[in-house]
């Protein structure tokens, strides 16, 4: 029967398009594959990119991603002056490409996981507890630069590679801030207190200078009148005698009423 041929024809090709299937495996762009065999173990050569050949049963492919990877973890550490701080590390890492048999046999396809939280939180207590809590603001770029130097070290022991390392977000725990607060208020209050106690003493010079000056004019004057007489003094009796008149002349609510006595008869005398 022809379609029984067909048929036939149609399994075979299925069953040797699975054995082709099987015998390949394509390692992407940005990926690198390490190969497993029943009798040998994880080979020592790493396969680069393109489809390549395998023995079915026999060896099986793992490939890795070996691309720069972002990865993020937060740390709770004490400083050198035993206060609490909250910090946020970003690392850009990948696997050293040569060393990647090696990364499979004792980490796993999931190495960034299993390692990079473990020394980043190791690395973070160990930089932190050298400052004391203003230093890590006031030293950012050393604080920074020394945990980079660190981290990179202690990853290289696990074969990985770190591109960059940034410290990306730090808090300082509730008794710091309290403290912080409390001290600008004292820093504020003591800034007031020298205000006071620096217009306390320009007003003590004023008032001595003061006082010296009226002294001297009073002296001035004793002398003047000594040699001059009382000329002087009328003199000046006369110029504020003028300014009052002057003053209230200017003023409608101001009556002249000339002296003696009779002015009082002329204002009770008969009226024409």
């Amino acid at each position: 029967m022809p379609w029984t041929k067909i048929a036939k024809a149609a399994l075979g090709l299925g069953a040797a398009l699975t054995a082709v299937k099987s015998t390949n495996y394509t390692v992407e762009g940005g990926e690198r594959a390490v190969m497993f065999d029943r009798f040998q173990g994880v080979l020592e050569e790493t396969i680069g990119e393109g489809t390549h050949f395998k023995v079915p049963w026999v060896q099986k492919p793992y490939i890795f991603d070996i691309r720069t990877k972002p990865y993020e973890f937060t740390s709770d550490s004490g400083t050198k002056d035993l206060q609490m701080v909250n910090l946020k590390l970003r690392v850009m890492s990948r696997p050293d490409v040569p060393r990647l048999p090696y990364i499979y046999q004792t980490l796993g396809l999931e190495y960034a996981e299993k390692v990079l939280p473990a020394i980043g939180n190791e690395v973070l207590k160990a930089v932190v507890a050298q400052f004391n809590a203003d230093q890590l603001l006031t030293e950012r770029p050393q604080v920074s630069a020394l945990v980079r130097e660190t981290l990179i070290m202690r990853a290289k022991e696990f074969n990985i590679i770190l591109d960059d390392v940034a410290i990306t977000h730090l808090t300082y725990g509730p008794e710091f801030s309290r403290a912080v607060e409390r001290k600008q208020v004292a820093q504020q209050e003591a800034e007031r207190s020298k205000f006071v106690v620096a217009k306390a003493d320009q007003e003590r010079r004023a008032a001595v200078i003061r006082a010296e000056g009226e002294s001297e004019s009073a002296r001035v004057i004793s002398n003047a009148t000594s040699e001059a007489g009382m000329g002087l003094i009328e003199l000046r009796r006369i110029e504020a005698a003028r300014e009052i008149a002057v003053t209230l002349s200017k003023s409608p609510n101001v009556v002249y009423l000339p002296g003696g006595e009779k002015m009082l008869f002329a204002m009770n005398g008969p009226s024409h």
